[in-house]
């Protein structure tokens, strides 16, 4: 089972391993895929080692990159149909979603092609008229990829397209769940001119085919999305070899409601804040803070609408959510509600399995809302990661920023209000890498992604996601050289 990429040729796991991919939303029968262990990463980090000391991509110039990365966003555009079934298949997400992800991830491509033949370093002026000073811009080197399984294709794309546009080489390991469009990306690389031994795959579990990323001298950067538990095992693991590192590990983010707010807009982001993709987001305002005098009358609407929702599977026309990825995370939504009602959260409406034939076999859960939960309490400290919705109020202005504050989390966050002014006082105050005003969740591949505190460190998209790929070099050439006399016993 040849499912491996590595330098250029599609290669079987060295110990034979395989793993059934099922779909999470009846448990039927996706794949069987190759299992990867610490050899096939090893051969996998050798591979791009040598593409990169030895091979043209980080000597090609920037704008014949640039030129590979917009042919790819034109593959991705002619696959789109396949690449968002297999998406769906894999996480069990509605087929419109995945629809949508395929062309944010073409756009992605597209972004980062062209930023790659703008990028020609800068000249210091070094008030000597015999001196030239200049900065370039130069591959990290080997990059060491790992990406999850809510958003498979895309966070791939987050880190793929910017490390190909540096000139960088890389080891790819999708999420274990979720590898099938990660493979079928491979491929595209391959027809659009990527070299031999630039992108490489292997499949996985993290401890077994993960872990060699974080660790080998031979990787330069570790880029990883995930949980906060897994990235700070990555973190301490390259800390041995000094390797660039990059982090997204989630949010617990805060979606902030003022009383003057639009009252329908205000229902209507709230509940696709939470309940897009059942929750399985790293950015979900699965926090309402409330304003006091708002609170019965919204969380009433949301709680009347949030039972209304339509549940299903990927290709079901009437669904409007779907299923959590596995079991064993269900499972875990279920404690986490549990933990919060005995901690006091009044349960609101779901807070249990849907109920029919048409869920036999997927992994699903009802939207939930947990009303009075209070600061500081397990529901408002950790992530469900899933379609929970903990609900805290708020008196004035000043409130609200503590509370949406108040979380060793970072990553985003929304505003609702009518006061421009109020807005942007309360977007600039609130401790989030990426602030909403009377939306929520857009991203632009030309802005800046990833968090403060505890949801990582470092950038993906913007320009600053180009630089995490790339090392600043100062080149100083005297153009009239001679000799100084520093030391008296240099003359005759």
């Amino acid at each position: 089972m040849a499912d491996f990429f590595i330098g250029g040729q599609w290669v079987a796991s060295q110990a034979g391993r395989t793993r059934e991919i099922r779909c999470p939303a009846n448990g039927s029968l996706v794949a069987e895929v190759a299992e990867g262990t610490r050899e096939d990463t090893e051969a996998a980090i050798a591979a791009a080692r040598d593409a990169f000391d030895n091979g043209p991509w980080p000597s090609t110039p920037s704008w014949e990159r640039g030129d590979v990365l917009l042919r790819v966003a034109q593959l991705l555009e002619r696959d789109k149909a396949s690449f968002a079934r297999a998406e769906s298949l894999d996480t069990g997400k509605r087929l419109v979603e995945s629809e949508y992800d395929m062309a944010d991830i073409a756009a992605c491509f597209r972004y980062f092609g062209k930023l790659a033949g703008q990028d020609s370093g800068r000249v210091v002026d070094t008030g000597n008229p015999d001196a030239i000073s200049r900065i370039t811009y130069e591959p990290v080197g080997v990059c060491g990829l790992i990406t999850p399984w809510n958003y498979p294709l895309l966070q791939t794309a987050w880190k793929v397209a910017p490390a190909l546009a540096a000139g960088n080489t890389f080891v790819l390991k999708p999420s274990e769940l979720t590898p099938h469009t990660s493979i079928m990306l491979m491929r595209l690389l391959m027809e659009a001119g990527v070299p031999d031994g630039v992108a490489n795959l292997v499949l996985g579990a993290g401890p077994e085919a993960g872990a060699p990323l974080s660790e080998h001298p031979d990787v330069d950067l570790v880029s990883f999305t995930g949980g906060l538990a897994t990235g700070r095992i990555v973190a301490a693991a390259a800390a041995a070899t000094v390797k660039k590192v990059a982090l997204e590990l989630g949010g617990k983010n805060p979606n902030v409601v003022f009383a003057d707010a639009d009252f329908d807009t205000a229902v209507d982001f709230a509940l696709t804040a939470v309940f897009l993709h059942s929750g399985q987001v790293c950015s979900a305002g699965a926090r309402l803070i409330v304003q006091e005098e708002l609170h019965d009358r919204l969380v009433d609407e949301i709680v009347r609408r949030a039972e209304r929702i339509r549940i299903g599977g990927p290709f079901d026309p009437d669904a409007e959510t779907g299923p959590l990825i596995s079991e064993a995370h269900l499972e875990k939504v279920e404690r986490y509600v549990a933990t919060a009602i005995d901690e006091g959260a009044v349960l609101r409406t779901g807070g249990k399995r849907p109920e029919g034939e048409k869920f036999t076999g997927g992994h699903y859960y009802l939207p939930t809302v947990l009303d009075g939960v209070k600061q500081g309490s397990f529901a408002v400290t950790e992530e469900s990661f899933g379609p929970v919705l903990t609900v805290e109020t708020f008196t004035d202005e000043d409130d609200a920023v503590r509370i949406a504050n108040d979380t060793h989390y970072g990553l985003a966050g929304g505003v609702f209000t009518s006061d421009v002014s109020k807005a942007q006082r309360v977007a600039n105050r609130l401790r989030h890498g990426t602030i909403w005003i009377n939306d929520y969740h857009p991203y632009l591949p030309q802005a800046e992604w990833g968090g403060f505190k505890q949801s990582g460190f470092g950038r993906e998209l913007g320009p600053t996601g180009l630089a995490e790929y790339q090392e600043a070099k100062h080149i100083y050439q005297n153009t009239r050289p001679g000799p100084q006399h520093w030391f008296s016993g240099d003359q005759g």
